[in-house]
């Protein structure tokens, strides 16, 4: 059965859409999901499930989170196969020296992404922004909170996307256990 991740937007920041992690695990369990492990308290699930597709497991987990556990949160689920291709995407690994200021931003349907990469800058100042196929890469080299690309990509998603940094999304695909084929 395939790998995939869930991950949460927006939750556990601040007082807001809080969850358990170990919530989050029983729930799935609940969902038929297996070998659920989740990823620290900011809403990164690791599991094995069908092979529906990611819409479609995104959909369950957030109509069973918003019911069961009073949260509603968009969910962005990805294979196995899926991550594996954001990392061989990313094309700013050479420059980026710090993975914590490097972000990726994801969303369910890549052709979002495509939708906002003309009106993104790709380039200002230090700051470089790389749209692949399965996700958007940024290198925020003053750090994220000043960084005006990020500003401008999330806002344009309007919701839509959420990201991780290149420390979680390698520390994801090694929970995944596979090369994603």
């Amino acid at each position: 059965m395939p790998r995939y991740v869930a991950l949460f937007r927006g939750i556990n920041v601040g007082k807001a859409k809080r969850i358990a992690m170990a919530d989050l695990r029983t729930l799935l369990g609940k969902l038929g999901y297996t070998e659920v492990v989740t990823l620290l308290n900011s809403g990164n699930a690791v599991f094995t499930g069908d092979s529906a597709t990611g819409s479609e497991h995104a959909a369950r987990i957030r109509d069973a989170v918003s019911r069961r556990l009073g949260v509603d949160a968009l969910v962005i689920v990805k294979s196995a196969k899926e991550v594996a291709a954001i990392l061989a995407g990313n094309a700013l690994q050479e420059i980026a020296t710090d993975p914590a200021r490097l972000l990726v931003v994801l969303t369910q349907d890549s052709r979002a992404l495509s939708k906002v990469a003309a009106l993104v800058a790709t380039k200002s100042g230090e700051e470089r922004v790389h749209f692949g196929k399965q996700a958007a890469y940024l290198w925020c080299a003053n750090g994220i909170l000043e960084s005006k690309a990020a500003t401008a990509l999330l806002g344009k998603l309007e919701g839509s996307g959420t990201t991780r940094n290149w420390a979680t999304i390698n520390r994801i695909h090694a929970l995944m256990g596979t090369d994603g084929s």
